[in-house]
Order: structure tokens, then C-alpha cells, then sequence
């Protein structure tokens, strides 16, 4: 998806942690520095492509590491105590403005600094979470772009009735820190109600407990599971789609690389997108703008995709009115 190759991305980022970059500026041009916080691993692939998304952006606006940017990552893998330390660590270093990835990356780096400012990739609920004060006007320190409104989770349940129509009873895996993955459960549990059908929560954490849950939950043949938005589901990606498949378990996610994982169907926004459109007001925000007066954008479109190799496995006939509204179809 990304057209960076190898060479590329080491051009763009390579030396971002390491090189003295202020000494390669041209004379007399200021370098500026960007954080950037994420929450999941530095070796996951999907992470570092949207990194790259980000690089992309900024590049195309006019900014270039090693002669009038420098760009800093760390990453929490998932660790909310790590996650504070490199948050920490990034506000130390000075930077201009630091983008915020997924997870409670907004939440850690707004109780280590009010001042820095934050552009938010890919928020979820910022306002009910606090972190700003209105979509319109944010008037704090952070702005951004969201992934999703939680009437989107209603669609998963809505996805998974449509392609495997005999699910009765529903898993909903979700973290169980933080607001996020309680409202995403409100909403379905909503949807829910109507068709008849019984949600039961599958509460994991990044430490490990997540095969003993779904294995718990997966019981009888009518049994189906909904991936919703966590940087768990995230960093456990590969685990989540191989027990959906040890459990034969018709399986909805959020995010296509589920899909790309061997997961069956996934609808939501391009995350790769979400960086991109960051770096525009990465570059506003260096050239004097305040996140205060930036509006927190939603995506503008959401994402369809449907393995094909992984419905005939699980036994189900996709409908040809659902395959003509895939955006991606995996065959």
C-alpha cells in the first residue's frame, strides 16, 4: 500500500534517534523535532507503516529529517507503565509537537504535559475522554483526526449476522481498562437486544490471558466473535484471528490488517490515512498554528474487506450483496 521502499524509509527515519541532525542543517535553518508516542510494538509491521504514512506527509509538505526535522518514536508495547516512561522521555526531549498513536498514548502524554502540543492519529471518544473540549474547537493542547464514531460498532454485530446468519450467541473481545471498549460494548449491546441475539464479554490484556478466554467462551456451534478497538486486539492480531480459526468461530474486526492476517471481515477506517492527514497539522502546528484552534476531524471513509479463503473454511456463502460492497475481497 506504502510506495516507500527500504531505502526510503531509512532516509526518512533512520537517522531520526541517532544522527546529530542540527549539524547537518543548512546554515542558519532551524530543526525542528517531533515525537511521536505509539503503543504497540516497534517491530510490528502495520505500526511502522503508519510511521511511515506519517514521513510521507511530512515530506510532502517540505519537511525533511536531517536538515530541518528530526523525528523521535518509542513505543510501549502495550505496557501502560512503559507507555508513561516514554511519554516522559519524549516531553523531556524538548519537541515542537509530538503525534499520539493508539491506545491511552493522548491520556499519558496530557498528565505529563498541558503545554506540548499533541496531534492526535487516531482518538477515539476525545471529547468524552477529556482530552478536548469540543470537536469544533479543542481548546487544549491536543487536536487530530478520530478512527471511528461509536455508532460504528453497531455495524460489526450487523457484518456478522449478515455473513454467518445461524450466530446466536456473541463474544465481544475487549480490554477491560478504560472507557473506549465500554462504550464500543454499549452500542453493540444495543444492537444486539433486537436480533435475539447473546453477548458475552471476553475481557483480555496484553499479559497474556486471552487463549484461556476465547477458549472459555467458544462452546457450541452458533457461536461468533467481534474484535473491538484496543491496542490488545492489536498487538495480538495473529493470536485473535488463529483461535477464531481453531474454534471455527465467524469473526467481524476493526481494521483490514485482520483481514490481510487471515481474519474473515473487518470494516473500519484506513489507519494508514489517519497518519497521512497528521502530518498536515504536524506542519501547521510548526508553522506557528495552536492545536487549541485546529478542529479534531472523523475519517472519511470506512473500509470493507472480506477474506474468501477464510468464509469457505468456516463453511459459509458469502452473499453477493455483501461482496459488491467490499472494498477489498481476498481470494
Amino acid at each position: 500500500m506504502l510506495d516507500l521502499r527500504r531505502r526510503d524509509f531509512i532516509s526518512l527515519l533512520g537517522g531520526a534517534a541517532a544522527w546529530p541532525l542540527a549539524a547537518r542543517a543548512q546554515q542558519g535553518e532551524r530543526v525542528r523535532r517531533v515525537g511521536v508516542l505509539m503503543n504497540t510494538t516497534s517491530d510490528e509491521p502495520n505500526s511502522q507503516a503508519r510511521i511511515t504514512a506519517l514521513a510521507q506527509g511530512l515530506q510532502e509538505a517540505g519537511w525533511a529529517v536531517g536538515r530541518n526535522l528530526r523525528i523521535d518514536t518509542r513505543w510501549s508495547s502495550g505496557n501502560r507503565a512503559r507507555l508513561h516512561k516514554e511519554a516522559a522521555d519524549l516531553v523531556a526531549l524538548g519537541p515542537d509537537v509530538i503525534v499520539a498513536g493508539v491506545g491511552p498514548t493522548t491520556l499519558v502524554l496530557q498528565q505529563v504535559s498541558r503545554t506540548v502540543p499533541i496531534v492526535m492519529a487516531q482518538a477515539v471518544d476525545p471529547v468524552g475522554s477529556g482530552f478536548i473540549k469540543s470537536m469544533a474547537r479543542p481548546g487544549t493542547n491536543a487536536t487530530g483526526f478520530t478512527q471511528f464514531e461509536f455508532g460504528l460498532s453497531a455495524k460489526w454485530l450487523e457484518l456478522l449476522r449478515e455473513i454467518a446468519p445461524q450466530v446466536a450467541r456473541v463474544g465481544v473481545v475487549r480490554e477491560i481498562e478504560g472507557q473506549v471498549g465500554i462504550a464500543q460494548w454499549a452500542v453493540i449491546g444495543a444492537a444486539a437486544s433486537p436480533l435475539g441475539v447473546e453477548l458475552s464479554p471476553i475481557n483480555v490484556h496484553v499479559d497474556g490471558n486471552t487463549e484461556r478466554a476465547v477458549a472459555e467462551f467458544a462452546r457450541d456451534h452458533n457461536d461468533g466473535l467481534i474484535v473491538i478497538v484496543s491496542s490488545t486486539a492489536t498487538i495480538q492480531r495473529d493470536l485473535l484471528v488463529k483461535l477464531a480459526a481453531r474454534h471455527r468461530l465467524p469473526a467481524v474486526y476493526p481494521y483490514r490488517f485482520f483481514v490481510d492476517a487471515g481474519g474473515l471481515m473487518s470494516y473500519g477506517p484506513n489507519l494508514l490515512d489517519g497518519y497521512r492527514r497528521s502530518a498536515s497539522y504536524v506542519d501547521r502546528i510548526l508553522k506557528g498554528e495552536k492545536p487549541a484552534d485546529l478542529p479534531v476531524q472523523a475519517p472519511t471513509k470506512y473500509e470493507l474487506a472480506i477474506n474468501l479463503k477464510t468464509a469457505k473454511a468456516l463453511g459459509l456463502d458469502v452473499p453477493p450483496t455483501l461482496l459488491a460492497r467490499a472494498d477489498e475481497v481476498i481470494e
